[in-house]
């Protein structure tokens, strides 16, 4: 009978290379799955400008003017934090307007981890005017 004293398993070799390989995947990976969220996220404060919208041509309908104030519109306080998926907030909500009832102007401001985001800012008219700010300003696939 012969006794084989031969060790089974991994070189230390074999070990490295694999994680070597991960660490590219996971390089590679980590920022698409960021920018994965942010684009995610932007869904968040889109929806909310469109319900803000439809919230000011309510209020409108019934006092021919359109409101600055936030227990006129439904929100606790402007400037109001754009709920996100768990208890997040990633923008923030404001109104402004320039002739007192007669037009609004509406922005969702990127905060915290969101500012990193091309498309910044998102506005909002009372004419159905759309548009974004910061470095993706003239970018087509924000809106």
């Amino acid at each position: 009978m012969t006794c084989s004293n031969r060790q089974r398993g991994f070189t230390l070799v074999e070990l490295m290379i694999t994680v070597a390989v991960v660490g590219i995947l996971a390089a590679i990976a980590y920022p698409s799955y960021q920018d994965y969220v942010r684009k995610s996220r932007r869904v968040d404060a889109k929806n909310t400008l469109l319900d803000l919208a439809s919230r000011q041509e309510r209020f409108f309908s019934v006092n021919n003017k359109y409101s600055l104030a936030a227990a006129d519109l439904g929100y606790s306080a402007l400037p109001y934090d754009v709920p996100s998926s768990g208890n997040s907030s990633y923008y923030q909500l404001s109104i402004a307007s320039t002739d007192s009832g007669k037009t609004w102007t509406a922005t969702a401001t990127p905060t915290g981890a969101q500012a990193k985001d091309v498309c910044s800012s998102y506005t909002l008219s009372d004419k159905g005017t759309r548009a974004n700010g910061g470095t993706g300003a003239n970018r087509t696939d924000c809106w």
